[in-house]
């Protein structure tokens, strides 16, 4: 029977001196550095939300649905922002306040893996089966038999991925180029002299 490692109390001293240090030192940073810190995933879920508009769109128009425009734009503006927002701060932004995540490469491949995942892939995701929903609601689309579902899906679902594959990708990259940007400004933060200190 494996035994669980207690949480020692110094474990949590140290790591709330660390986060109360970098913190200080990012307040010294410029308002626009800081911004970018702070609001680095609000960004990354607003690219997501325009993501799952455009999905939605796409899959709109090939079910030809053209009822409940509101009812189905806003949840694939609303969740992808939310999702891929709180995805990047909890495991980009939250790991570089407090010092868990210290490695630039690190940072880059985990800011485009969430970039690409939850700020890409998964409105496109999202966006089938919510205007299949819509599609069978208003009877705008022949839907298939249960036996065909999968042929019919993928059939469906290959010109929308293909004019979704740029926006995927510069979600990608923006993330991944955010995460690189943040790492590099905590740096720079970390780097800043002591107020009130000065250096001879």
């Amino acid at each position: 029977m494996l035994k669980m490692e207690n949480h020692k109390p110094d474990d949590t001293i140290k790591e709330n001196l660390i986060f109360h240090i970098i913190t200080r030192k990012i307040n010294q940073l410029p308002e626009a550095e800081r911004n970018l810190l702070e609001y680095g995933s609000t960004y990354v879920g607003l690219n997501a939300a325009f993501c799952g508009l455009i999905a939605n769109s796409l899959f709109r128009r090939v079910l030809h649905v053209t009822k409940a425009r509101i009812a189905s734009g806003l949840p694939m503006a609303v969740i992808p922002y939310l999702t891929a927002n709180v995805s990047y701060r909890g495991f980009i932004s939250s790991p570089l306040s407090t010092g868990d995540l210290n490695c630039e490469t690190c940072t880059v491949i985990r800011s485009g893996l969430v970039g690409f995942v939850f700020g890409g892939l998964y409105p496109v995701l999202l966006a089938m089966p919510l205007n299949g929903g819509l599609a069978a609601r208003y009877q705008s689309a022949l839907l298939p038999e249960i036996g065909n579902i999968l042929t019919y899906w993928i059939k469906i679902s290959k010109p929308v991925f293909r004019r979704m594959l740029f926006p995927i990708l510069l979600q990608t990259m923006f993330a991944a180029y955010l995460g690189s940007r943040q790492y590099k400004l905590l740096i720079k933060a970390l780097q800043l002299p002591e107020p009130g200190l000065e250096i001879h």
